[in-house]
């Protein structure tokens, strides 16, 4: 394992088997000024690197036991999630909800002065007030978040992510998109953004590497401009 040198960052990362934590965390350990990446999960990655330390953690509803491990972080990229559909109501809030306030609450407590990227979703309504679950989970997870008190709470907010490296897609509506991403890329730029632009985005602005990002809160037209300035 590296040590970071002086004015090298300390990241962790959650949820680096997922497509976006994936490019994360490969961008992060590409990057000169982070020292040391580490990426928590409920599964190995078949990954190595003298940057990586991996953290297998079967339970986020419960992170007591990740106090040390999130102990000296600079920034934390959160990208634990799941999709609509493929789990029950209560599941979905379990996964959206209150694991991120979970980790959020043991990182705060480890690393009070820690930056904190959440991967959100378009459409979240910190109102509560939606019809649509996923859009009330979000919100309420990011109001969470906003008010846990770290210095810099970064939400994003992206449309369709487009997955750059072929997987099988989750459900139709993925394939259908997949399928004229083409097209729709040149009708809608606003409600598209590559997988790797964004984890690009989340790990830039918490690493304090986009000049001036703005936010708290980067709605997927917001992402864009940030991938397109650096």
């Amino acid at each position: 394992m590296s040590i970071p040198v002086a004015g090298q960052k300390r990241v962790v990362i959650a949820g680096a088997t997922g497509m976006v934590g994936g490019y994360a965390l490969r961008y992060a350990l590409d990057k000169p000024s982070v020292g040391h990446v580490t990426a928590i999960g409920r599964r190995k990655l078949s990954l190595s690197h003298p940057k990586l330390t991996q953290v297998q953690h079967p339970d986020f509803a419960d992170c007591s036991a990740l106090v040390e491990t999130l102990s000296g972080q600079d920034a934390a990229i959160f990208c634990l999630g799941t999709y609509t559909g493929a789990v029950s109501d209560a599941e979905l809030r379990k996964t959206t909800v209150d694991y991120t306030v979970e980790f959020a609450r043991v990182l705060h407590g480890s690393s009070p002065g820690a930056a904190f990227s959440f991967l959100s979703g378009n459409g979240a309504d910190p109102t509560g007030r939606s019809q649509i679950a996923f859009a009330r989970y979000k919100g309420e997870a990011e109001n969470t978040l906003l008010a846990a008190g770290f210095p810099r709470a970064y939400i994003f907010r992206p449309a369709y992510i487009y997955p750059v490296e072929p997987r099988k897609e989750p459900n139709f509506s993925y394939r259908l998109l997949r399928a004229i991403y083409p097209v729709f890329r040149v009708l809608f730029p606003n409600q598209v953004i590559p997988s790797d632009d964004l984890a690009r985005a989340m790990v830039d602005v918490a690493v304090r590497e986009t000049e001036n990002p703005g936010g708290p809160v980067f709605e997927n037209r917001d992402i864009r401009a940030m991938v397109e300035s650096t």
